[in-house]
Formats: C-alpha cells, structure tokens, sequence
C-alpha cells in the first residue's frame, strides 16, 4: 500500500473535534502527524503544532485518498453522532484511532478495524497510540466494515422494510 510514515487527523476545524488533543499527543510522543481542514480553531491549532505535525488545510477527496493510502491510523478524538470520515478512511483500508464515545461505538469496530480508548484526554489517546503500535489490523477487514454504510445497502434494506409492510385497513 503507501510507506505508512505518519498518523492522520483532521475534519472542520472546530473545538469540538478535539483535534488539540491529537497534536498534543504528537508533540509529546514525537510522532508524525498530518492534520487536514480549515475552520474558526486554525490558527489556534497551527500555534500550538510542534516539529512533527503538518497542518495542510483543505483537501479534495483525492488528496484525502492519498493521504490515507500513506497513513498508519487516523485519529478520532471528537464525539460525533455518526462521523463519516471514521467510515470514509476504512472504506480506503485505514484502522481508526477514536474515543469510544458516541458514533465510533457504531462505526469502529473495537480491535479488528481499529482501536477505541476510554479516557477521554491526551494521556487516553497517547495510550491508545502506543497499544497500536503493537498491533496488526487488516486493510480489507477495515473496508468491508465501511460497507456496512454503504448507500447501496441502505437503499436495499429501506426498500426490503418498506415491501414487508402490510397495508392492510
């Protein structure tokens, strides 16, 4: 796949994201780190960014492609709902890193497409960086889980619900 040289982070740049915490665990750990996005916390973010973390703005899906195929995991610190990037970097073979909070708990699954850690600040996330380090997840095995929340499936299986209801009066 890609040389596999550094960590992923990003989204929109806003606090609730949690994206400090995964720059913060890079500048402690000394780990390579490229954050992607752009919002209200940018400058922010850039201030606090040490030597081994890259912030690099927007990216197309292209370029978000690219950065996945040469990434070890992507970080996930933020609570979301649902989040799609957790799902769209599996669906390009990339395990995640997150808190297991919120939609992670739906969309990672817990040691086979990545890792979900519990404590919910930077010394949780530095943790769970280092357990992966000494773990192997399956490219393939991350895909067919992103598969899961594929348009197609949800199109099948809303119209299978919507043909077994009775319209009897």
């Amino acid at each position: 796949e890609g040389d596999r040289t550094h960590y992923l982070a990003g989204d929109r740049m806003v606090q609730y994201k949690k994206l400090d915490r995964a720059i913060e665990a890079a500048n402690r750990q000394g780990f390579r780190l490229v954050v992607f996005g752009d919002g209200p916390e940018r400058d922010r973010l850039a201030k606090i960014s040490g030597p081994s973390v890259k912030l690099i703005g927007s990216v197309s899906q292209v370029q978000l492609a690219e950065l996945i195929r040469h990434s070890r995991a992507f970080l996930f610190p933020g609570v979301e709902d649902f989040g799609i990037l957790p799902v769209e970097v599996q669906a390009g073979g990339l395990p995640v890193i997150a808190l297991a909070k919120g939609g992670a708990l739906e969309t990672v699954i817990a040691n086979e497409t990545g890792l979900l850690y519990e404590d919910d600040s930077v010394d949780g996330l530095i943790d769970a960086v280092l357990r992966f380090e000494n773990e192997t997840f399956d490219p393939e095995t991350c895909r067919k889980n992103a598969l899961r929340f594929s348009r197609e499936r949800f199109e099948e299986e809303i119209a299978e619900a919507v043909s077994g209801v009775s319209l009897r009066k």
